[in-house]
């Protein structure tokens, strides 16, 4: 039989955690450019790669980012498609030409803002055209 969880140490850790990182909920536009800041320090050590000790510290800081994105920045999904349609001019690429995200259909649909890029295809392309990945937010 399963034990309880014992949630006592693990709201101290996370106080302690809190209290250092200042991650967690982002309710407002500092908290919002404080997670980013950490995001992109965590970029700079290279935690985007799945095998980085802080790999889930980052993607769970991308999702909160997303969330708020969500909450407050209608321009999030058209930004990644600007973005995308931009490397795409500017490297004459066509839809079938982005392995990084799969199918032309697939490029299609984030190019009409259907679909959202995943953290996946932004780290793809981020490494493929040499750029921050923060463009794309």
């Amino acid at each position: 039989m399963n034990q309880p969880l014992a949630i006592a140490p693990i709201a101290d850790a996370w106080n302690h955690f809190h209290a250092i990182s200042h991650v967690g909920h982002i309710t407002d536009d500092q908290e919002y450019e404080t997670s980013i800041q950490l995001a992109d320090a965590l970029i700079n050590e290279g935690a985007m790669e799945e095998t980085h000790p802080q790999y889930s510290l980052f993607m769970m800081l991308n999702d909160l980012i997303y969330a708020y994105d969500q909450r407050h920045d209608a321009m999030s999904a058209p930004q990644s498609a600007q973005v995308l349609r931009f490397l795409m001019e500017q490297h004459g690429l066509k839809l079938a030409q982005l392995p990084e995200i799969g199918r032309q259909s697939d490029v299609s649909e984030i190019l009409a803002g259907k679909r959202s890029l995943t953290a996946n295809h932004i780290r793809s392309l981020s490494a493929r055209f040499g750029i921050n990945p923060n463009a794309f937010f």
